[in-house]
């Protein structure tokens, strides 16, 4: 068995005249009461190994109930047995692709006409160098509501717009932000048109290998946000291609809405 160390982002603080703090992963100062064992043996036996006597071995007990302990063979593989298919953009799947494997997680590239649905521990990450054309994501729209998870991001111009994941039925798809866009906007006859094709080409900017990074980076943050059980963030993303700059705005579904009656 692998002998417990102090996890990564937890540290051992030595304050003058009050003893020891234990500072956790999320920057919170805990008290140590070390009781009768010794302060540097402690410090020690948590960060290097070595022997341990009776109080030694409580202590550590305590701070491995606490959470604050890992296993030198640890690994930090939050997307291990995940499975991440990818469509879209190289310029973004190529670096979404690295960061995923980093993270424990399988990756597999595939074709919009062989989606499917079903899988719990499966993402399909579809990732657009340009706007959405329409209908083109409309049944992987469905994949949630059949039990996978669905990310998606598209550039406009000079921005990138970065959707909340949806994992399950009822939560935010693709076709709520568009109406949610189009109804935020005075413009929205507009939007709908350059939505529908009818504009100029596009004349960029392309994405840079920074930029397609900071890009991939949030996407894999989402995808670990769903590995590991977190609430998923009901939230849009737009990155400003010119200055990386990342703005958050909330979102929520767009309830179904019952059809008039003739009465």
């Amino acid at each position: 068995m692998a002998t417990a160390r102090l996890a990564p982002g937890v540290a051992l603080v030595t304050v003058p005249g009050h003893g020891l703090a234990v500072r956790t992963p999320d920057g919170e100062f805990l008290r140590v009461d070390t009781g009768t064992a010794d302060r540097e043996a402690l410090v020690a036996h948590l960060t290097h190994g070595g022997g341990e006597d009776a109080e030694l071995a409580r202590l550590r007990a305590a701070f491995d109930d606490a959470g604050f302990l890992s296993r030198t063979d640890d690994t930090r593989t939050p997307l291990a047995g995940r499975t991440v298919v990818l469509l879209g953009a190289a310029v973004l799947t190529e670096p979404l692709a690295r960061f995923v494997r980093a993270e424990g997680g399988d990756v597999r590239h595939t074709e919009p006409d062989r989606l499917g649905g079903g899988d719990p521990s499966t993402a399909v990450v579809w990732c657009l160098d340009s706007p959405v054309p329409a209908g083109l994501w409309d049944k992987a729209d469905e994949l949630p509501a059949h039990g996978t998870a669905w990310l998606r991001c598209h550039r406009e111009g000079t921005t990138v717009w970065i959707e909340p994941l949806a994992a399950a039925r009822g939560d935010v798809t693709s076709a709520d932000v568009r109406l949610r866009r189009l109804a935020a906007t005075p413009a929205h006859r507009e939007l709908a048109a350059y939505w529908a094709g009818s504009r100029t080409d596009d004349t960029g900017p392309a994405h840079t290998a920074a930029s397609a990074a900071l890009t991939a980076a949030l996407l894999t943050a989402d995808l670990i946000a769903w590995a590991t059980g977190r609430t998923a963030a009901r939230r849009l993303r737009r990155l400003d291609l010119r200055d990386l700059d990342v703005t958050e705005h909330p979102v929520l579904p767009v309830p179904a809405v019952a059809p008039l009656s003739d009465r």
